[in-house]
């Protein structure tokens, strides 16, 4: 069976934790990984406090393959990422030189204020994660991927950083949507997944036209044992004359 790669997501910011701002970088990020058979074992929300984010980012770099970070490597005060992350590695605080001409080249004369040459301030021996819509770039520690977390900017980098990520197989999946309750297939399907240990599957309700459902999802990197589950799903779902429908 083939080594299976994981990672792991740290939110950073006050504003994601007070409600202001929605995180939808998860979404992208979980979604992106999978793509590449890197499968998201855990997500952290954290403040914009160093000790927080030093302790979070040990903790999590010593035990996933990878950590990605979002969000506080802009360039007001509360953006302590890069100095935290410093700090997490016991490593010199300093301006990156390869940065620094990136943003020098980028900015009209006069514009490369102090201000913004506090986004180029990072841990020594940072390799740049290119940035080609704002160009403020990110950074890499190790197995530590430090990005901005404007969602569409984020987006837009990880592009550049496919060839640094070393996944497994694509990670699959296959919704089946019922006009059902839990209850009435939970038995069901604890059957299909204890028959299937080795693949993943979830059961989540929804409301929808007024109308209660459930979403059963499978995921697994083996398409055959997809197709197996599908199959013993199905058939329980013919016997309870449940009503299989699509969603938008």
């Amino acid at each position: 069976m083939s080594k299976k790669t994981n990672a792991a997501i740290l939110i950073i910011g006050n504003e994601i934790l007070s409600g202001r701002t929605q995180d939808t970088n998860t979404s992208t990020l979980s979604l992106w990984l999978n793509s590449l058979g890197v499968s998201v074992q855990e997500v952290r929300v954290v403040p914009d406090v160093e000790e927080t984010i030093v302790n979070s980012v040990n903790l999590l770099r010593n035990t996933y393959d990878y950590v990605f970070t979002t969000g506080g490597i802009g360039p007001t005060h509360d953006d302590i990422t890069a100095e935290s992350i410093s700090k997490a590695f016991n490593l010199e605080y300093e301006i990156h030189k390869e940065g620094y001409k990136i943003l020098e080249a980028y900015y009209k004369p006069g514009e490369f204020n102090e201000g913004r040459q506090k986004m180029i301030w990072m841990p020594r021996n940072s390799k740049l994660i290119l940035n080609p819509t704002s160009g403020a770039p990110g950074f890499r520690v190790e197995n530590v991927f430090c990005l901005p977390g404007v969602p569409s900017i984020l987006k837009s980098m990880l592009g550049g950083l496919k060839n640094d990520i070393v996944g497994g197989k694509p990670i699959l999946s296959l919704t089946i949507n019922l006009r059902t309750v839990e209850s009435e297939i939970a038995k069901s399907l604890t059957k299909v997944q204890q028959n299937n240990k080795d693949v993943e599957i979830g059961s989540y309700p929804f409301f929808q036209a007024g109308k209660l459902g459930v979403s059963i999802v499978i995921r697994s990197d083996d398409q055959d044992k997809i197709n197996t589950c599908n199959s013993q799903i199905l058939e329980f779902v013919k016997k309870k004359k449940i009503e299989v429908v699509k969603r938008d």
